[in-house]
């Protein structure tokens, strides 16, 4: 009886363990904030490329509503990457694609433009335990964004 109870216990505690990783294992995830650590190789608006001062640290904004923002920055800059987390489609070797449709620009702490573009971030799930990229291209009708992140193995970090 003493096994079977101890087993019991093994098993369930088992799912609840695999259960939370699972939740963690769906990025971008839940509603809320996150980081990630990495090195960050390209940042261009239109004819504007930061890509040398922009940051080795990106955010990944996911609210209520389903909408996902990846946040690149530089030199006290944010060009944020907007789509609908609904809408992410599997891509090739494991990746996703969220399709964007806005370009959110700020300065500091505060998110104050935004732009409307067609385009779309592929990315992989930082939570494997390797160095995945976030690449990241839209076009507005004048302008063009892109971004390339590459994350440094580790899992992201809550905010």
């Amino acid at each position: 009886m003493k096994l079977v109870i101890l087993t019991a216990g093994a098993l369930l505690s088992a799912s609840i363990a695999q259960a939370a990783g699972t939740a963690q294992q769906n990025f971008p995830g839940a509603p809320g904030a996150l980081t990630l650590a990495g090195r960050c190789s390209k940042l261009v608006v239109g004819k504007v490329d930061v890509s040398k001062p922009c940051q080795n640290e990106i955010a990944s904004v996911t609210l209520v509503n389903g909408q996902v923002t990846f946040i690149f920055s530089a030199e006290g800059k944010m060009l944020g990457f907007q789509g609908d987390g609904t809408k992410i489609k599997p891509a090739s070797s494991g990746n996703v694609t969220l399709p964007l449709d806005m370009v959110v620009t700020g300065a500091g702490q505060k998110m104050t433009g935004q732009v409307k573009v067609s385009g779309s971030c592929t990315l992989g799930n930082p939570y494997d335990g390797k160095p995945v990229a976030i690449e990241c291209s839209a076009k507005s009708t004048d302008t063009a964004f892109s971004a390339v992140f590459k994350t440094n193995g580790k899992a992201p970090k809550q905010k």
